[in-house]
């Protein structure tokens, strides 16, 4: 049986040879943010200003400039679940 130690090295292992280039070895979280948008209806901009994200970053995500970070991933999984449930949700957070 592998110890803590040993896992948290082998993990170490596979982000430094994702990082130079070992796809392989590593797992990266991601959505297809079009996707999301376009099941919601919501123009990019209106998508943005609903959920709280930059235009940008949304132009960004979709046209593969950036990928979403993992919490950001998790917003746009959630989106797509139940996009009514994260409005209502995001409506009574403050600003």
């Amino acid at each position: 049986m592998k110890s803590a130690f040993d896992k948290i090295m082998g993990g170490l292992d596979d982000a430094v040879a994702y990082a130079e280039g070992d796809h392989s070895r590593g797992r990266v979280a991601t959505v297809d943010v079009k996707a999301v948008r376009a099941a919601t209806k919501l123009s990019q901009s209106k998508f943005a200003d609903t959920y709280r994200l930059s235009v940008a970053t949304v132009q960004d995500w979709e046209q593969g400039r950036r990928a979403p970070d993992r919490s950001s991933v998790t917003l746009l999984r959630m989106i797509e679940a139940d996009p009514a449930g994260v409005q209502q949700i995001m409506a009574k957070i403050p600003a």
